[in-house]
């Protein structure tokens, strides 16, 4: 994957080496040229010195055809423009802004620009939502503890029923999608290989949820 890191802080270039390293084709973007040493001299991606939300810097480094980006400076006001820039104007599938001031959250979750709000997140829940993993946060409910979240069927539950599957109080079954058709499925429908399923999910029961899949 094509991916763009904007900020070469604590977060920006722990997670630029962490994507690097599992094959991921990154640049690492930063005013500030030195910051680039904390990449470590075995850092495979790229890096491009200049103005993080210039047009010329940004298409530099390929915002045209990338398929993540996040802006994670140590400025509030230089990660929203990149974001609305990478999201509004050259469509980028997915977005992440890192933002101190959590009173932008719902505004910035409303572009559909996902948002870290404070570090506590980390470079690993960074890394997941700029890769697709299996459980793929797509919507946080500003700073609510409610998410929705995209699971594709692991091969554990293949043959078993939604009902079955998500037994949970804290976990509401949204949709499915099954081939090319989305539709909100009934409670004993079996999952099929390649099912994808869309759930509402309190924040502190993910982990009972990945625990429930053998992921």
């Amino acid at each position: 994957m094509k991916m763009i890191v904007v900020g070469c802080g604590h977060l920006g270039s722990g997670l630029a080496v962490n994507l690097a390293a599992e094959g991921n084709q990154v640049t690492v973007l930063s005013k500030e040229e030195k910051q680039f040493i904390a990449l470590g001299k075995d850092f495979q991606g790229e890096t491009i010195s200049g103005v993080e939300f210039d047009k010329e810097i940004l298409e530099q480094a390929g915002i045209e055809r990338c398929d993540s980006l996040i802006a994670c400076t140590e400025s509030d006001e230089t990660n929203a423009l990149v974001a609305r820039i990478a999201r509004i104007y050259y469509k980028v599938p997915r977005v992440i802004a890192r933002l101190y001031d959590q009173r932008k959250v719902d505004i910035y979750n409303s572009l559909d620009i996902q948002v870290i709000a404070t570090t506590r997140w980390g470079i690993a829940r960074a890394k997941e939502l700029l890769t697709f993993s299996h459980l793929d946060s797509v919507f946080s409910f500003g700073n609510t503890p409610v998410e929705v979240v995209r699971i594709e069927a692991p091969i554990l539950v293949v043959g078993k029923s939604l009902h079955n599957v998500f037994p949970m109080n804290e976990v509401r079954i949204i949709a499915l999608t099954r081939g090319n058709k989305t539709f909100i499925p009934d409670h004993k429908l079996l999952l099929q290989k390649h099912d994808v399923v869309y759930l509402a999910v309190m924040a502190d029961a993910v982990g009972k949820l990945q625990q429930a899949l053998g992921m």
